[in-house]
């Protein structure tokens, strides 16, 4: 279970605003590529699964995720993942040919994709969704791994910041009370990234 702190910051200035507050405290910046798939018949988005590939720095690296039973309430979201390595050559031919994904060997999350949600033939095979790209900086700070997104969609961009804890209730706490001192107007984020894609739209709801 991935447990994680999303606050959504309001706009680029304020974005801005606590990238350079955290300078001193960076550790690396991921350039992200997510790409999501289904099953022809929408066998993984009908039981609120998702399937992700995710490109760091071109090529550099490719990760294939799998997401479920996603909750997000009062700014901490818990959902279930499962993920794993998989060679970015055979990650990129997967995305010019989804149906691919189902001929991938020795990729456990994959063989579990498709035994799980039954994606087995090629009338029955995966079909891409699209996607989007983000700019993680990742921060160490507090105690805290602090990840600041700033995410490009093609209707828009949207400015987050994530943080993954066994306590998510003070993690809250402390990156709140850094928000309001320093004058940072953010809410608490109701959706994943992936719901804002699928819906095409960045509805932002001012501060807390």
């Amino acid at each position: 279970m991935e447990v994680e702190v999303k606050l959504r910051l309001a706009n680029a200035e304020s974005h801005r605003h606590v990238t350079t507050l955290l300078a001193p405290f960076h550790v690396t910046t991921h350039r992200q590529h997510n790409l999501f798939f289904d099953g022809a018949n929408s066998q993984l988005s009908s039981q609120r699964a998702v399937l992700r590939l995710r490109f760091y720095n071109d090529d550099e690296r490719c990760v294939v995720s799998l997401k479920g039973k996603a909750v997000l309430v009062n700014g901490v979201s818990r959902v279930e993942e499962d993920e794993e390595d998989l060679d970015p050559k055979v990650g990129r031919e997967c995305v010019a040919e989804p149906g691919k994904l189902g001929f991938v060997e020795n990729n456990r999350v994959l063989e579990r994709v498709k035994e799980e949600f039954g994606i087995v033939d090629k009338d029955n095979e995966f079909v891409g969704l699209g996607g989007f790209r983000n700019v993680r900086n990742v921060y160490e700070w507090k105690g805290l791994k602090l990840e600041v997104d700033e995410t490009l969609f093609d209707f828009g961009t949207l400015y987050e910041i994530e943080c993954e804890s066994f306590d998510p209730d003070e993690a809250k706490r402390i990156l709140e009370e850094f928000l309001k001192e320093n004058g940072i107007d953010y809410s608490y984020s109701k959706v994943s990234k992936f719901a804002i894609f699928r819906s095409g739209k960045l509805a932002y709801s001012s501060s807390m």
